[in-house]
């Protein structure tokens, strides 16, 4: 596989991912006190912060080989930190509401972190090909 094409599957999935994560946390809110208004909430922005520096510097440290190996380490940082995030918040939410079993799955941000550890594993791939020197068959192709 070209390595164009898995930084391009790495961005998408990043990209995508901010994208649902700012529909849910967007920072500006409505004002309650003045309808049609929004105010600036800063802990909403911190939330969106680290799929902010995965699509933006996590793709830029995997296009070059030298800095692949950064791409890498920050990108499985950010999976592991959003994935005990985004668990933590879900299952607290789902034990405050009360919420029956199979409907638990649906509800919760299962789907969120399968979509994270499916851009680390992308991102794995990428660093593996980086890695490989030239000549050397890639193990299991």
């Amino acid at each position: 596989m070209k390595k164009s094409t898995l930084v391009t599957a790495l961005f998408l999935l990043a990209a995508s991912g901010l994208m649902l994560h700012l529909r849910i946390h967007f920072f500006m809110v409505p004002d309650k006190l003045h309808p049609g208004e929004f105010i600036f909430d800063s802990t909403k922005l911190l939330a969106s912060l680290l799929p902010l520096i995965d699509v933006i510097v996590v793709t830029a440290l995997f296009i070059s080989r030298r800095t692949a190996v950064y791409g890498y380490l920050l990108n499985g940082l950010i999976v592991i930190y959003g994935s005990i995030l985004m668990a933590h918040y879900s299952i607290a939410e789902i034990m405050a509401k009360s919420i029956p079993f199979p409907a638990m799955l649906l509800k919760s941000t299962l789907p969120d972190i399968g979509i994270a550890w499916a851009d680390f594993l992308v991102g794995k791939a990428l660093y593996d090909l980086h890695m490989k020197k030239p000549g050397e068959r890639q193990p299991g192709i």
